[in-house]
Order: C-alpha cells, then sequence, then structure tokens
C-alpha cells in the first residue's frame, strides 16, 4: 500500500517558506508561503504545537488560494496535508525578514 505522501500528485512539487514564527514552548504561530511546482506562490498560516499528542500543525490557507489550486487540477486536502507534514519534518526553508 502506498501514501498519498510517497510521490507527489500528478507531478506536482510543493516548497515551503516560513518568514515569520512567534510563540512559546508549547504552541507557535508560523506565516510563510508555498510554491507549486516553481511558479505559483500561494500564502498559509498556521499554529504549530509540540507537546502532548505529539507535534501537530494547525494550517489556514484562504477560500481564494483553494479555489485557485481547484483551477490548477490540484487537490487542495492534499495540498494542506503535504504542506503539514513538511512543517513537522523541517522540510522548509526560513526566510530572514528584514528588520523594520
Amino acid at each position: 500500500m502506498t501514501s498519498i505522501f510517497d510521490s507527489d500528485q500528478d507531478g506536482s512539487s510543493i516548497g515551503v517558506f516560513v518568514d515569520k514564527v512567534t510563540g512559546t514552548e508549547i504552541a507557535s504561530k508560523l506565516s510563510g508561503y508555498f510554491v507549486i511546482n516553481g511558479e505559483r506562490t500561494f500564502r498559509f498560516r498556521a499554529i504549530g504545537f509540540g507537546r502532548i499528542g505529539g507535534h501537530n500543525i494547525s494550517l489556514s490557507i484562504s477560500k481564494r488560494t483553494i479555489d485557485a489550486l481547484k483551477k490548477m487540477q490540484i487537490d487542495p486536502e492534499w495540498v494542506v496535508l503535504k504542506i503539514q507534514r513538511k512543517l513537522i519534518e523541517g522540510d522548509i526553508s526560513i526566510m530572514n525578514s528584514p528588520k523594520k
């Protein structure tokens, strides 16, 4: 049996970039963006938990992003799961934001 994570859906690749992290040792707020196939960029927000029950990510993407993914014939649910997994496993890039 194969998992939906074993390969990219329909050849789609996702890169995840985090540009802001705030929080405590119990929960962190994350914001950033993900890139589909090196072309389309979409924003996300997430809350990461790391205590009882193990690591978990609550990810939020906009309705506009969901609609755009559907137009690209990519399952938004698959995208959310893929991003959550990349965040938990640390398969991300941290972007340095300039100080204001």
